[in-house]
Order: structure tokens, then C-alpha cells, then sequence
């Protein structure tokens, strides 16, 4: 069997960071179209079911493109079950526009929940202040299954050594935007998938979801590269740097293999030597028209 965890999809955000008004637009769209896509590829590759860790809308104010995507996404496909499991951001806004719940989305609440699919068992709870200091002693998995439990939070809210030996195979988090993974116990592991596409600065580098599969009665976890354009910090060192034309080779070297769509950060650091007259403006009008968008 295969799944995909995906988590911290934050659909609809606003984009306005750094980015111009017909830009912050575009990349609206492109967080919708990069979901489409893991969409596409779960359909054309038979993949049972699609795990959403928290975190799929950005704001309780759903616009009706990124409403009318998601729901059209999993009624036309019956044949995936989606488990989603609410985030810090999420409402219930999305729901209350349903007429009814399709029967391939099941939810989590306040309570685990359980739902079988051939082999694999899914548990999910919603974490508040309520159930927090409760809720890793109620937790019962059945052990002649493959574990997957569902969970949104940070490390520290969510105890990892409360969740050991208790027969997960694979702890399939949100909330935090960048993959991230290491082994839980002896028997499974702890994952954050990250985002599908970074927002700003503070989420640079590969984004993408996490394909499951079972392989000689394990769950194997593969990282998949999904985002259209990647965000990176490039840090240039130009202490006893002379001349702006160094300064400016070193950045062009940097560069060189960096893809025309991404959203460069080009970070100077270190002391320059007091005749070298820097001009950033300058430098970012001479870079920024082969990439799609460059600061300094």
C-alpha cells in the first residue's frame, strides 16, 4: 500500500512578503497548482490515501478557488481516502460550505480516532489544551496492523518519549515547514513532511511531501521534491573584500547553478574595507532580471 503525508499546505496565503502585487498573486496560484499536482500524482500512481498533518488552509477566510479546488479534489477522486487533521490554522469555515462530508475524507477531533485501510491503521487526535496531558495514555494501536498516528505540533508539545514503544511504525507530523526526520523508537519514526512550497525567507531550501509505502513489512518513507520554485538564503563572506567587482564575482559564482524561477536572499557578511563603496541597488538591478525574484 502507498501514501502520501503532506502537511503545512497553508492554501490561499497572501503571499505579500518581498514579492510585488502581480507576483504575490502568481504565487498564490502556484501553491494551489502544486497541490493539484501531488493530487495528479497520487491519481496516475494508485495512491490509497492522502495523510494532511494540519495546516491545509492559511486563514479561516477561504477564498472560493482554493475551497472549490480542495473539495473537487477528493470527490472526483473516490477511489483515495484523505485523513485530515485540523492545524493551528484551520476552521471550520471549509466544512460549514460542504452539503455533505464525501465518505473518502475522514476527520479527526479532540479524541483519537482510528480508521482501518487494508493494513495500514490511521490514528489521529487534534491537540488542545483540553487533552494534552491525557492523551498519550489513551492512545491504543493494534499491533497486527502498520501503525500511522497523525498529530499537529511542535516537538515539546508533542512528547516524543511519551510516544515510544507504543507500536507506531511512522508519526506523521505538521507544523513545521522544512522535512525533517529521525527514528521514533526501535519499531517506527517521527516525520515532519514541511511544506509543499515556501512562503518567504524564513523557508528556504527543498519542499515537498513524504511517500509511504510498504515494502517486506515495513513503511518506507521517500521525500519528494514537489515545489515549483525554491526559496534560498545565499550568505556571500566579503570581509577584506577591496572592490564591489569582487564583491559582484563572488555573488555571480554563487549563483551559477542556481534554476532562473527561484527567490534568491543574497546575505553580505563581514567587514569591508572602508574604500569599497558599495552600491546594492546597483548590484540587485544587474542580478535580479535572471531570476524570478532577488534582494540583497
Amino acid at each position: 500500500m502507498r501514501f502520501i503525508h503532506c502537511a503545512d499546505l497553508h492554501l490561499d496565503s497572501k503571499m505579500t512578503s518581498n514579492l510585488s502585487r502581480e507576483q504575490a498573486k502568481e504565487r498564490k496560484m502556484e501553491i494551489l497548482r502544486t497541490y493539484s499536482r501531488m493530487i495528479d500524482y497520487a491519481k496516475e500512481n494508485k495512491i490509497d490515501g492522502i495523510i494532511i498533518a494540519g495546516d491545509l488552509f492559511d486563514t479561516r477566510n477561504i477564498s472560493a478557488t482554493a475551497r472549490n479546488m480542495v473539495k473537487d479534489s477528493i470527490m472526483s477522486n473516490p477511489q483515495i481516502e484523505f485523513y485530515y487533521l485540523k492545524g493551528n490554522h484551520d476552521s471550520d469555515n471549509f466544512f460549514s460550505k460542504l452539503d455533505d462530508i464525501p465518505e473518502n475524507l475522514h476527520l479527526f477531533n479532540e479524541e483519537w480516532k482510528t480508521y482501518d485501510c487494508g493494513s495500514i491503521s490511521l490514528s489521529g487526535i487534534e491537540i488542545d489544551s483540553t487533552n494534552e496531558s491525557t492523551l498519550y495514555n489513551s492512545l491504543v494501536l493494534d499491533n497486527d496492523k502498520y501503525n500511522i498516528v497523525i498529530m499537529h505540533g511542535q516537538i515539546g508539545q508533542i512528547n516524543l518519549n511519551a510516544m515510544k514503544n507504543k507500536g507506531i511504525d511512522y508519526l506523521a507530523l505538521g507544523h513545521v515547514h522544512s522535512f525533517r526526520q529521525e527514528k521514533l523508537d526501535e519499531q517506527g519514526i517521527w516525520c515532519y513532511s514541511g511544506c509543499l512550497e515556501g512562503r518567504g525567507f524564513d523557508e528556504c531550501g527543498t519542499k515537498g511531501y513524504v511517500m509511504l509505502e510498504t515494502v517486506a513489512q515495513h513503511l518506507v518513507p521517500t521525500f519528494v521534491l514537489v515545489a515549483k520554485r525554491t526559496l534560498r538564503e545565499v550568505v556571500i563572506e566579503v570581509t577584506e573584500t577591496y572592490t564591489e567587482q569582487e564583491i559582484m564575482a563572488q555573488i555571480q559564482g554563487q549563483l551559477t547553478e542556481i534554476p532562473s524561477q527561484d527567490l534568491i536572499k543574497i546575505v553580505l557578511k563581514g567587514q569591508v574595507s572602508p574604500e569599497c563603496d558599495l552600491d546594492l541597488l546597483w548590484m540587485k538591478r544587474k542580478l535580479e532580471s535572471d531570476y524570478y525574484f532577488l534582494k540583497i
